[in-house]
This record gives structure tokens, C-alpha cells and sequence, in this order.
């Protein structure tokens, strides 16, 4: 076969495989296969190639929150202690009924930046969770204020804890909601969690 032939025959063959659909079965895409690093690539290779937040961003959105938890957790230890980690950290300890956990996780967020929304937020949620809502009113004072009245989720959380402390108006038959917020590429992520 002449050379040319071969070079549009493989030109083709990587073109057809990078229209393939994604998969159907629940996998989450992480960004970046093998295939993309390169045949020389190791497993390290690939595991430093993909930020530890993204992989538990989309884990997260997949409802994979102890292994989000784990992705969190190993960014953490290759990048540091940071805002961003410690809320997903809590955020993923929310979605997994750890109530208590979470709120160290958040409080230990917010000692490294007191205007984090999310963790404001999320402080906010774990604190309902437990039925504290005076202090989970004043998180949620807090998240709007720093936000600046943009987040409806937000909105909605503070009147739920005005009226859960203030005891007005509020049917405990109606199905309330409040919305866990996590950050990721600059911009705010919304999730939500039942009471």
C-alpha cells in the first residue's frame, strides 16, 4: 500500500473515532484518556494531567459523591489546602449525610476566606440540616450579601430560614429545598438537597 494511502487510511480512521458518541452507559467522561496523552504516557502521567476539582466537579454532577470525595481530597494533597477543596470537600460530605463533617469542613473553608459564597452557603445548609437555623440564617445573610442578591438559590435559602425562625407562614407539608453551591472554573455550581 503507498505511504499516502496509509497516512489518509489512519487520518480517517482517528477521525471517525473522535466523532464516536459518547457513551450511554452512565461513564463519566474525565476529559482526558490515554489516547490523548500520548503512548509513552504512565498512569502517573495521566492522574497529574487531570485537576483533581474537575474529576470531582463532574463526579459530583455524575451523583458519584464518595468518589468525588476522594478526587477532592487527592487535589488537595497535590495542590494544597485551598477554599475551593475545602467547600467541594464539604459539599460532597453534605451530599453523603455527613452533617457534622461538613460543617468542620466549611467553618475550616471559611477561616481561609470569610467572603467565599459557597461555603457560606453550604455552612448555611449543613446548619439547617441540624435544625439550627439562627445561625444558618446568618450564613445565609452572609452568601447574599457576598453574592450580591445574584443567586436565586441563595434568595430562596434566606427566606426559608426567616421563616424557620421567625416560625411565620412556613407549611413543614409543602417539599422545601435548599441548594448546595460549589465553584468550579470561576463560576458558581448549583446543586440541590432535600430536607
Amino acid at each position: 500500500m503507498p505511504r499516502s494511502v496509509l497516512v489518509a487510511c489512519l487520518c480517517l480512521s482517528g477521525l471517525v473515532a473522535a466523532c464516536a458518541p459518547a457513551p450511554q452507559n452512565g461513564a463519566v467522561d474525565l476529559g482526558m484518556g490515554p489516547d490523548q496523552m500520548g503512548p509513552q504516557a504512565s498512569r502517573n502521567d495521566i492522574a497529574e494531567a487531570v485537576d483533581g476539582l474537575i474529576v470531582g466537579h463532574r463526579l459530583m454532577a455524575a451523583g458519584e459523591f464518595e468518589l468525588a470525595l476522594r478526587a477532592y481530597y487527592r487535589s488537595m494533597a497535590e495542590q494544597g489546602t485551598s477554599v475551593d477543596a475545602l467547600s467541594a470537600i464539604g459539599s460532597a460530605n453534605l451530599r453523603l449525610g455527613r452533617v457534622q463533617q461538613a460543617e468542620q469542613i466549611l467553618r475550616r473553608a471559611l477561616e481561609l476566606d470569610q467572603q467565599f459564597v459557597p461555603a457560606h452557603n453550604n455552612l448555611g445548609v449543613a446548619l439547617a440540616e441540624q435544625n439550627r437555623w439562627g445561625e444558618a440564617q446568618l450564613h445565609f445573610r452572609n452568601a447574599f450579601a457576598f453574592d450580591s442578591g445574584h443567586s436565586r438559590e441563595i434568595r430562596d435559602n434566606l427566606r426559608l430560614a426567616i421563616e424557620k425562625t421567625a416560625e411565620t407562614g412556613y407549611d413543614d407539608s409543602e417539599a422545601h429545598q435548599l441548594s448546595l453551591m460549589r465553584r468550579g472554573s470561576g463560576r458558581f455550581l448549583l446543586l440541590s438537597a432535600p430536607l
